[in-house]
């Protein structure tokens, strides 16, 4: 019997931002798209970029959104995917990748990136709260220091292993 195998894995930086929406039932979703370099150069010496279309979900989607930025590098380990559309009788293949696993290959490059991924947080928890309620974000460890647990940027070597 033989089996069948539908694996990709990928090293790119995102091209801009990452989106994230919300499925009708509430599922994170979040899409971005990854420039990565072929592996041979062209007739001029550069190489070639392809631009990948990702797809994350649930937890995997709220930390990429959450972490992510332009320009970041990271480690994609998923499956190839098809989506088909038609539009004025003509069919349209938009391949993407969904993702299984993402691993962030570098630190954010500035405070201004970290600021902007900490504003985004910030903006959809304040969004999720029901009337009357108010957070900052943050909470109290017991001894009285201030803890950001939405952003825990304690990272250690292990961390940034690629497992492929």
């Amino acid at each position: 019997m033989v089996k069948i195998l539908n694996r990709i894995v990928l090293i790119g930086r995102l091209t801009k931002d990452p989106s994230l929406r919300y499925t009708e039932n509430g599922t994170p979703v979040c899409n971005f798209t990854l420039a990565v370099e072929r592996n041979y150069t062209n007739r001029d010496g550069d190489r070639d970029v392809d631009f990948i279309n990702i797809v994350t979900w649930r937890g995997l989607a709220e930390n990429c959104a959450r972490h992510l930025g332009k320009g970041r590098l990271v480690g994609v380990d998923g499956s190839l995917q098809i989506r088909k559309s038609q539009n004025n009788n003509r069919t349209y293949i938009n391949p993407e990748v969904n993702a299984d696993n993402v691993r962030f290959l570098d630190f954010a490059n500035d405070n201004n990136q970290r600021k902007n991924s900490q504003a985004k947080g910030n903006k959809q928890q304040s969004n999720n709260q029901g009337p009357g309620q108010q957070s900052n974000g943050k909470n109290q460890q017991s001894n009285g220091q201030q803890v950001n647990e939405q952003y825990n940027d304690n990272f250690e070597g292990d961390d940034f292993d690629v497992p492929f």
